[in-house]
């Protein structure tokens, strides 16, 4: 076989990347963590982790990021500051192309993640970081005694709503339904927040402003009756879009786009699989990301040790 440079390459370095490090770094697999950004993908985003186990009172999501990357660190996986362009899977051999660079290794964990989906409406995209956002964490502090608006009915949306409840004068929180897909006791803690107002049955049809934002167009989807919201900050919490571009035709995908695999991580190509947000799964937790990076570089192992060299 041609000389390659890691056993391992995992893309992606949030919680199922720097799982899969670990544990392949333990079994003494050459490994190399791919990351575009900083270690711990959208932990890094989040205020406080209250379903982490081990963390009874929660724990920061940039914390519990350099605990982790730490780890990994103080094992010897280099960690490579760049972004995966494209892949070349076929063969015993695979490679990764970086910016400038070609990266080969006999077996590769995907673990990008995903990343905050956009509404699409008009305005959005000229506005983005001018008063669009989709990181509380990042932005909120900006919006001291300001009055803002959220959208979204999940776990991001409801928590994130009374993160920057700490901060504005007033927060809407915008969600299409009548009632939040949010985990109970996250909308008992929203519900204490007195500046906070939610808008039933109601989508944000577009935004305004010229050089920052400065309103949102809503639709009251029962009674079609529209209005203009005044507001000097908008988050976006609607899904999550996977980090998967760069695979392109290479891995099956379902219909949104996330990564094919099976109950042991591993793809329809051999010696290469998915870990984490960006594969398809029921569930999008750190715990289950952490899981799936446990589990991907566990099979990563046992492929290599079954591949001869």
């Amino acid at each position: 076989m041609q000389s390659v440079d890691y056993d391992l390459l995992i893309i992606g370095a949030g919680p199922a990347g720097l799982t899969a490090a670990l544990y392949a770094a333990r079994a003494r697999l050459r490994t190399a963590l791919i990351e575009k950004v900083t270690p711990g993908g959208q932990m890094v985003t989040t205020d406080r982790i209250e379903n982490y186990p081990g963390f009874p009172a929660g724990v920061s999501g940039p914390e519990l990021s350099r605990h982790m990357a730490s780890q990994v660190e103080d094992l010897g996986v280099p960690l490579i500051g760049d972004a995966a362009a494209s892949l070349e899977l076929a063969g015993a051999v695979k490679a990764v192309h970086l910016t400038d660079r070609r990266l080969s290794a006999r077996a590769v964990i995907v673990a990008s993640g995903a990343s905050p989906k956009r509404l699409g409406v008009p305005g959005e995209a000229e506005l983005f970081g001018k008063g669009i956002s989709s990181c509380a964490t990042c932005d909120g502090p900006f919006y001291n005694d300001k009055v803002v608006a959220a959208v979204g009915g999940g776990d991001t949306a409801v928590q994130e709503s009374a993160f920057l409840a700490r901060f504005a004068r007033k927060v809407y929180l915008i969600h299409r339904r009548d009632r939040f897909r949010a985990d109970r006791i996250l909308q008992e803690r929203l519900s204490a927040c007195k500046n906070v107002e939610i808008l039933w049955d109601t989508v944000v049809t577009g935004v305004r402003g010229l050089q920052k934002l400065e309103a949102v167009y809503l639709r009251q989807v029962k009674t079609g009756d529209t209005r203009e919201l005044p507001v000097e900050g908008f988050f976006v919490w609607v899904g999550i879009v996977p980090n998967a571009d760069f695979v392109a035709d290479q891995l099956p995908r379902d219909a949104w786009g996330f990564i094919l695999t099976d109950g042991q991580m591993a793809t329809s190509v051999p010696g290469v699989f998915a870990a984490g947000d960006v594969r398809h799964t029921p569930l999008r937790q750190i715990t289950t990301a952490v899981g799936d990076g446990a589990l991907a570089a566990h099979s990563a192992e046992h492929y290599l040790n079954s591949v001869p060299i």
